[in-house]
């Protein structure tokens, strides 16, 4: 397994789709929660769901991340991905609250594993490096999730702390391990 960055990553689209399609359908659709979606197609509906989620992706990868990083396979096919939002300004991130919408924030954004690789350690090594990355850039590494997802504790067991909730997202930076949380 390797990560790799992605110096194009509207080129990966095709590939991305169908991979986040693979996690929508491991999660019963839970995740991605297409929460703009009034009817969510069903996790067996591919061309439902890259109808919906296909036009968002796209706006993400050539609009909103500013790095993209994939892990994959010895036989090259992804098993995760992670990107890097950290050029916040002028961006259209509603989703983002004032609190911490500045210079020295890093959001990690579009963190899955594919359902084949889950629960070994890959995930960890994803978030690890992501983590690593935004501390080289300078930045405070913070994720903005729902709250009644599986990636809520997740990111609970991984030092990252709750620090305020935002619409119908939790706020959580990264707290080093140890280091007391406090607010944004």
């Amino acid at each position: 397994m390797r990560i790799e960055k992605v110096e194009e990553p509207l080129s990966l689209k095709d590939e991305l789709v169908k991979f986040v399609f693979r996690v929508y359908q491991s999660t019963g659709g839970a995740y991605p929660a297409l929460e703009w979606v009034e009817n969510k197609p069903s996790p067996d509906d591919f061309e439902g769901f890259k109808k919906v989620y296909e036009p968002f992706l796209e706006f993400r990868l050539g609009k909103e991340f500013d790095e993209l990083y994939v892990l994959r396979n010895n036989d090259g096919k992804i098993a995760g991905t992670v990107a890097l939002v950290y050029n916040l300004e002028g961006k259209d991130v509603w989703w983002v609250p004032e609190e911490i919408n500045n210079g020295k924030t890093g959001l990690i954004e579009f963190f899955m594993v594919h359902p084949e690789y889950k629960r070994k350690g890959y995930g960890s090594k994803l978030l690890d490096f992501a983590i690593e990355r935004l501390k080289e850039l300078g930045k405070e590494a913070y994720v903005i999730t729902f709250p009644e997802l599986e990636a809520y504790s997740y990111y609970l067991r991984k030092s990252f702390v709750k620090v305020m909730d935002y619409e119908e997202f939790v706020v959580l930076k990264y707290d080093g391990g140890g280091k007391s949380g406090g607010d944004a």
